[in-house]
C-alpha cells in the first residue's frame, strides 16, 4: 500500500472536536455538548482530575467559540490560527469566502505597510587609516579617517527616501558631502531616482531603470554639477548569463569619461567577480574571488592592475554572531605592505587599514605574511574550533532536550485526558460487546518503523514505547452506536483529543486491532483517514455477510 504524508496543517480544531472540515452547525454543537459533558470541570471533586477536566474543557470551548462562529471559521480555514491571532477582523457583512479573503489581504497588508514603516534601514562604514612609516618617522599614526553614513526611509510601498552623508579627513585637510535621494517605483519592472548632492561636488541628477527581459535590466543616468555645469551621462546593462552568472556593461560620458565591463558568477560555495575599466586618463582592472569553508567562514583573494594601482590581496574572514563578522586582510603593492581588519554588524563597517612598511623588503613582506596567518590558524584550531564545537553541541544538547521535554509534557497531557475519556470509552466498549459490535482491542500510534517492529517481535521496549503511543481508549469513544470508526480526512490524527505525535517528522502508522461480530481484524494504516475508513468499513460490511 502506497504511503501519503500526514497533513501538515492538521486542522487542528478540527481534530479537538472530532469533526470534519465541512462540519454543519449542528454538527459542531453536538460535537461540542459531548466533549463538555466530559470534560466540564463541575463533574471532579478531586483536585488534579478538576485541574485536567479545567484544562480540557478551556480547549474544546476555544475551539467552539471559533468554529461556531462564521466569520471566525472562514479566517481559520484560510489562514489558521496565525490570521485568528494577528488581529484581523472583519466586518459583519462579509459572507463570501472571496470577500473574507480579499479584505483578510488588504488588512495583513496594511499591518505589513505599518511594521515597514516602523523600521528605517540604516547602513554606514567608519574607515581610520593607520600608519606605522609615518609613526616611525616622528608623525602621529593615525593617518586620515572616513565615515559615511545613509538612513533608508520608505515613504510607502512605491516610494523611499535615502538620506546620507560622509566626512573623510586626511592629515590637516578634509572634505564632507550630504546627499538625498528619492525612489520611486513606478511599477514591478521599472523604477525612477532623483539626486541631490550638496558639498565640495553639489550635484543633481536622476536615474532610470527597467527590466527589458526576464533577465536583462537597463539603467540610464544623467548628472548635472552645480560647480561648473557639466552634464555626465551613464547606461549600463545587466544581463543573466547562467543561473549562476552575470554580467554588466556601463558606459560613461562627461568629465570622466569610461566604459567599463563586469562579470560576477556566485554558487553555493564561491563567488568570482571581474571588471575591466578604460577612461579617457586611465584604464584598469580587478578581480577577486571568495570561497566559503562552511556557513561560518570564507577565504578571499583579490588582486587589481592599472595606471594608479598594483597590488595583490589574500585574507578571509569569519561570522561570530548571526549579524556580525570579522575579516583580516593583507595587501602587498606599488604602495607598500599593509593590514586591513573589518568588522560588519547588519549594515554598519567598521574597517582599520594598517600600513606596515612602504619597503618591498622579502623578509618584511614574507613576515607580514606568516606570522598573522600562523596565529590565526593556531587560533582557529586550538581555541575557536573547539569552542564553537562545543557550544553546538551545547546548543544540540539543550535542543534535544527541550524536544524531550515538550514531548514528555504532551504525553502527560494525553494520558490525563484519556483519563477523562476512560469512564464514557468503557460503556461504549461494553455495549458493543454486549451487542456483538465493532470493539478496538488495541490501538497504537507513532513511529512507522517501530511499530511494525514491535508487531513482529510482539515486544515494546524502552525504544519503542518512547515513540509509540497507545490509543485504544480513545478510539473506542469515537466508535458511534451504530458500531462504526470514521477519522475525518485532511485532519490531523495526533491532534485528536487523547492522542499526541511520539515522533514529530518522522513517518507515522495507526495500528488498530479491533472485533467484529467476533472475528478478529487488524489494520496497518499510513494513508490518509478516509482510507482507514474505508478498510474498516468494507471490512465490517463483508464480515456482517
Amino acid at each position: 500500500m502506497a504511503s501519503t504524508p500526514e497533513p501538515e496543517d492538521g486542522r487542528e480544531l478540527y481534530a479537538l472536536l472530532h469533526l470534519s472540515p465541512d462540519a454543519s452547525d449542528e454538527e459542531i454543537r453536538r460535537a461540542y455538548r459531548q466533549y463538555a459533558q466530559i470534560y466540564h470541570p463541575d463533574k471532579y471533586l478531586d483536585p488534579q482530575m478538576k485541574e485536567v477536566a479545567t484544562e480540557n474543557f478551556q480547549r474544546i470551548s476555544d475551539a467552539y467559540e471559533i468554529l461556531s462562529d462564521e466569520n471566525k471559521r472562514q479566517i481559520y480555514d484560510i489562514y489558521g490560527m496565525e490570521g485568528l491571532n494577528s488581529g484581523l477582523e472583519l466586518g459583519p457583512k462579509l459572507t463570501k469566502p472571496e470577500e473574507i479573503k480579499e479584505q483578510l489581504e488588504r488588512l495583513r497588508r496594511r499591518k505589513e505597510e505599518e511594521k515597514l514603516f516602523a523600521h528605517a534601514r540604516p547602513n554606514g562604514s567608519i574607515i581610520a587609516n593607520f600608519s606605522v612609516p609615518q609613526y616611525l618617522d616622528g608623525y602621529g599614526i593615525m593617518k586620515g579617517m572616513g565615515m559615511s553614513s545613509e538612513v533608508e526611509l520608505p515613504v510607502s510601498k512605491q516610494n523611499t527616501v535615502v538620506v546620507g552623508g560622509n566626512l573623510v579627513v586626511n592629515g590637516s585637510e578634509g572634505t564632507g558631502a550630504a546627499s538625498t535621494v528619492l525612489r520611486h517605483q513606478l511599477s514591478s519592472v521599472s523604477s525612477i531616482e532623483f539626486m541631490a548632492t550638496a558639498g565640495l561636488r553639489s550635484v543633481i541628477g536622476m536615474q532610470t531603470s527597467r527590466q527589458i527581459s526576464p533577465h536583462s535590466t537597463a539603467t540610464s543616468g544623467l548628472a548635472v554639477s552645480l560647480r561648473d555645469g557639466s552634464i555626465n551621462l551613464s547606461n549600463a546593462w545587466t544581463r543573466q548569463l547562467s543561473e549562476n552568472a552575470v554580467g554588466n556593461i556601463q558606459l560613461v560620458l562627461g568629465d570622466e569619461s569610461s566604459v567599463s565591463v563586469g562579470w560576477q558568477k556566485k554558487d553555493e560555495k564561491s563567488t568570482a567577480t571581474g571588471e575591466i575599466k578604460f577612461g579617457t586618463n586611465f584604464f584598469g582592472a580587478t578581480a577577486h574571488y571568495v570561497h566559503r569553508f562552511s556557513s561560518k567562514s570564507h577565504a578571499r583573494v583579490a588582486g587589481r592592475v592599472g595606471s594608479t594601482a598594483l597590488d595583490f590581496e589574500i585574507g578571509g574572514g569569519r561570522r561570530i554572531s548571526e549579524f556580525s563578522t570579522v575579516r583580516m586582510m593583507y595587501n602587498i603593492g606599488i604602495q607598500g605592505v599593509s593590514w586591513r581588519f573589518e568588522l560588519h554588524r547588519a549594515g554598519q563597517k567598521l574597517i582599520i587599514p594598517v600600513l606596515l612598511s612602504t619597503d618591498l623588503n622579502a623578509l618584511f613582506v614574507t613576515s607580514a605574511f606568516a606570522i598573522p596567518s600562523t596565529l590565526y590558524f593556531l587560533l582557529q584550531t586550538y581555541v575557536v574550533k573547539p569552542y564553537y564545537l562545543k557550544r553546538e553541541k551545547q546548543k544540540t544538547l539543550e535542543k534535544m532536550e527541550g524536544l524531550s521535554t515538550q514531548l514528555t509534557e504532551a504525553r502527560k497531557a494525553a494520558k490525563k485526558a484519556q483519563k477523562l475519556l476512560e469512564p464514557v470509552s468503557n460503556r461504549k466498549k461494553n455495549r458493543q460487546l454486549e451487542n456483538n459490535g465493532l470493539v478496538i482491542t488495541k490501538g497504537l500510534y507513532g513511529n512507522r518503523k517501530k511499530i511494525k517492529e514491535s508487531g513482529e517481535s510482539n515486544e515494546i521496549d524502552d525504544d519503542v514505547a518512547s515513540q509509540v503511543f497507545d490509543v485504544t481508549i480513545p478510539l473506542n469513544f469515537l466508535v458511534t452506536e451504530a458500531g462504526q470508526l470514521k477519522l475525518h480526512e485532511g485532519i490531523k490524527k495526533s491532534g485528536i483529543m487523547g492522542f499526541y505525535d511520539p515522533c514529530p517528522g518522522d513517518p507515522k502508522l495507526l495500528l488498530v486491532e479491533y472485533t467484529f461480530h467476533g472475528r478478529k481484524y487488524k489494520v496497518e494504516i499510513s494513508l490518509v483517514a478516509t482510507i482507514f475508513y474505508a478498510q474498516i468499513f468494507l471490512t465490517v460490511w463483508f464480515a456482517d455477510r
